[in-house]
């Protein structure tokens, strides 16, 4: 399939006054199936609303991302007339475009704009929220996203998800586990709201039976989904049919996403997955504080951490205390956030993560000599074992996932640290300023101080020569040409 024509789409760039339907409203989103299908559900949805044409993006290539996020091919998931109609190719020219979702927006604040875009990227996941239309009905994503056409093969996992028989009211426990649990993104932090901890399992299911529900498990850890439908006697997809779709997990992914829509209700961490059931069924997604207060969860997920968490495995468990610790973190001293980070970091010895938290929490108790001592080992460890920027620990404290950084509140304890004298405060100092806050002058400073104090250490010096080479520039040949030069100079330096 090749999507919309050449000539159509030179047509759509034409900066001319056009009717509605020649302008566009797309969703290039390139995350999961779950992310990309809500996307389109606001972006259809606006376009539908306002008259506009709707595209999207998508690889025409099997993407696999960890095993966990695994997007079939377009034409692997929509029907060949929805492709035809809808579909822009892998990409577009995101400059002849502007951003939806951003800031309050009325239909004639798009009118007005019309002649002189190709039309707008609609990829926020709230967009819809931004949409002002006083006296009109609110924006449907439901109704756009039930008129998706979707490949033979996906209608029939949905379709074959309707025709469960439930044994009475059901309510879907979502325990997602993925790349948040088990790959790399349980480094970032800033993703453990998505999950609920598979730890609080049991008492959820408990809870909700008392309300005269059933709960369907949904998840990715097929071991731990078995212990707690052992336990609990929960039921599982597999109970209704998933095993059919085990050599697909895209279909698999549907069939689960509708069976869960069928239920009267859906517990759920902020999983895009489990929003998209929502909006496909307009059932609400509801989190741990509907069932527990947030005190009360981490007190039933550390008890059971401790008395049954052979069944988990270590990386379920180590996550039951990176949801705990990120919980209570503006809650507990400084010693109680050591001790919940030191029982993670001993079931998942790789994540230096729970390192510098543990270092941060040092610092911040007063005691800078052993934040001093964590960092230094992490440093030295990782420069062992690659011996170049950036780090890991230091890819952690810099780059933007999902709009956030990991240790973004953290950055005035390094930087007071940093003041203080303490060189590997500094050495962290002189690379967040760099790399995320531009502040060169600063940073050149700082690691100038730093090498100085220790002039023979490798990891000080090559920080000195990154902060001195400046960003790479994303675009222009010529600038980038010269940013290389600047560093191979700055090797000799």
């Amino acid at each position: 399939m090749s999507g919309l024509s050449a000539t159509s789409k030179k047509a759509m760039s034409v900066s001319a006054s056009r009717d509605p339907a020649s302008m566009l409203i797309v969703s290039t989103r390139k995350d999961g199936l779950g992310g990309r299908l809500l996307a389109m559900a606001n972006a259809k949805a606006l376009a539908d609303r306002l008259g506009y044409r709707f595209g999207f993006t998508w690889s025409d290539r099997k993407i696999t991302d960890e095993g966990s996020h695994t997007v079939d091919v377009v034409q692997n998931i929509f029907s060949s007339d929805f492709i035809e109609r809808h579909w822009l190719g892998e990409k577009i020219k995101a400059a002849n475009f502007r951003v939806l979702g951003d800031a309050a927006f009325t239909p004639s604040d798009l009118a007005a704009i019309a002649g002189r875009q190709s039309g707008w990227i609609c990829n926020q996941f709230n967009a819809v929220d931004f949409f002002r239309d006083d006296g009109a009905e609110p924006v449907r994503r439901s109704d756009a996203l039930r008129s998706f056409g979707f490949a033979p093969a996906v209608r029939q996992a949905l379709e074959a998800a309707g025709k469960c028989p439930f044994p009475g009211p059901m309510a879907a426990l979502h325990l997602r586990s993925g790349d948040i649990v088990h790959g790399s993104n349980r480094r970032r932090l800033i993703f453990a709201d998505k999950v609920i901890p598979s730890t609080l399992g049991k008492a959820i299911v408990s809870e909700l039976s008392l309300k005269g529900l059933t709960t369907l498990l949904i998840g990715q850890d097929r071991a731990m989904l078995d212990y707690l439908q052992t336990e609990t006697g929960a039921m599982r997809t597999d109970d209704f049919g998933a095993g059919e779709f085990e050599e697909d997990e895209t279909l698999r992914a549907f069939f689960e996403m509708a069976l869960m829509a069928s239920c009267e209700q859906i517990h759920a961490g902020k999983s895009i997955y489990a929003e998209l059931a929502s909006v496909l069924s307009a059932v609400p997604c509801t989190y741990v504080d509907a069932l527990f207060s947030r005190a009360r969860a981490t007190e039933i997920i550390l008890g059971e951490v401790q008395a049954h968490g052979s069944h988990y495995g270590p990386l379920e468990c180590a996550f039951a205390y990176q949801w705990t610790f990120l919980t209570l973190e503006d809650e507990i001293k400084p010693a109680q956030a050591r001790e919940l980070l030191g029982k993670a970091q001993a079931l998942d010895p790789e994540n230096e993560a729970y390192g510098l938290k543990m270092a941060v929490a040092h610092y911040r108790e007063g005691d800078p000599e052993s934040g001093e001592a964590i960092l230094e080992s992490l440093m030295k460890t990782q420069w062992g074992a690659r011996s170049k920027l950036p780090l890991p620990m230091l890819d952690i404290m810099t780059n933007l996932f999902g709009g956030w950084l990991a240790l973004a509140r953290d950055f005035d304890v390094f930087f007071a640290a940093a003041k203080a004298g303490h060189p590997y405060a500094m050495a962290c100092s002189a690379y967040i300023m760099h790399e995320v806050l531009g502040e060169k002058s600063s940073a050149v400073e700082t690691a100038a101080r730093l090498v100085k104090m220790e002039p023979a250490n490798p990891i000080f010096r090559e920080i000195r020569r990154r902060v001195r080479w400046g960003k790479k520039p994303k675009t222009g040949r010529l600038a980038k040409a010269i940013w290389r030069l600047r560093r191979i100079k700055g090797h000799w330096l």
